[in-house]
């Protein structure tokens, strides 16, 4: 039940997936779409795409790019609009596949669907209703998610592929030397002398109290609790102090762009290989995942090879750049 909730969930996040992918490539370059005149009126009712006599026209892509990131399409670099016109083509061929197949969705999948859908859309576009185009675009999608899942919703990971993945793979699994830490910041030097002075022969006890009361970082309130870290994961000019600490030893002061900080080793963790049976519950996520991607773009390109389709690139209004990876 859990992998199947994995798999459905994989699906009803397609469309928040899609919007951030985009949003990536956003910043306006000298080849943005607004530069190649996307959107030019005379070239709305233009076919860009002939799936088996179902047309798609310009105004139809226009829609989808909408769809996904808002008013800000003009901004989209040509490489994020042409990898979107690809998801687009992908998009239609499954959904006239779907149609073709009788696919339908009921009122109560609609319905779930929206509600859900429009909490999203107001989270990312801070608005309280989806448009009447947004809408029939987004059951498109359900009917998309709902015909690909019968496709993905036998898939299994086995507990031999795990075996074999992790005996593989075994270097993504050793978990490096970590510390935990805690720091009482200060704003000068001359107060981070004084405080160092009054906790340098403190107990941890002694130290987290003094942190609550003089300390000016986020972690005052817990008593200058930072977390646990890996090398590489603080600012070298602290990592290369916290690291050479023993457990329960302070740092001298040690100034940086945040300010003046005391460091207190609480503890180390030595590097430590996980063990099979702790990384199985991820490991299986993170392979269904694998799978399910692969089976869904092996299912797209046989679609791609047996249908009868067309795409004219010329007719589009930007300059599609193929993706060569």
């Amino acid at each position: 039940m859990k992998l199947l909730k994995s798999k459905l969930k994989w699906f009803s996040f397609l469309g928040v997936v899609i919007f951030i992918f985009v949003h990536c490539g956003r910043e306006k370059t000298p080849e943005s779409s607004a530069d190649s005149g996307l959107w030019d009126p005379q070239k709305r009712n233009n076919v860009i795409l002939d799936i088996g006599g179902s047309l798609y026209f310009n105004s139809d892509f226009e829609e989808h790019v909408q769809g996904a990131v808002g008013d800000d399409y003009n901004s989209l670099s040509l490489p994020s609009l042409s990898r979107l016109f690809d998801s687009f083509v992908e998009e239609k061929i499954l959904l006239q596949t779907a149609r073709s197949q009788n696919i339908t969705l009921t009122w109560e999948e609609k319905k779930e669907y929206l509600a859900k859908v429009s909490n999203e859309f107001w989270f990312i576009n801070k608005k309280a209703a989806l448009e009447e185009g947004d809408v029939e675009i987004l059951f498109d999608r359900l009917l998309i998610e709902k015909y690909t899942y019968e496709i993905v919703k036998d898939i299994e990971i086995s507990d031999e592929e795990i075996k074999e993945y992790y005996n593989l793979h075994k270097r993504e699994f050793l978990r490096p030397e970590r510390v935990r830490v805690s720091q009482i910041l200060l704003e000068t030097e001359d107060k981070a002398i004084e405080v160092y002075e009054r906790v340098k022969f403190a107990t941890e006890e002694g130290f987290r109290k003094v942190a609550q009361e003089e300390s000016i970082g986020v972690e005052a309130s817990k008593g200058g609790e930072m977390g646990v870290f890996e090398l590489g994961q603080l600012p070298f000019e602290m990592e290369k102090v916290v690291f050479s600490l023993k457990v329960g030893e302070l740092s001298p002061v040690v100034e940086s762009t945040y300010g003046y900080h005391i460091f207190r080793l609480d503890e180390r963790y030595e590097a430590e290989l996980i063990s099979e049976e702790k990384a199985s519950s991820s490991l299986r996520v993170k392979l269904l995942d694998q799978k399910i991607k692969q089976s869904i773009a092996q299912h797209i390109e046989d679609l791609m090879n047996s249908l009868e389709w067309t795409f004219y690139p010329q007719n589009l209004s930007f300059p599609y750049q193929r993706n060569n990876l």
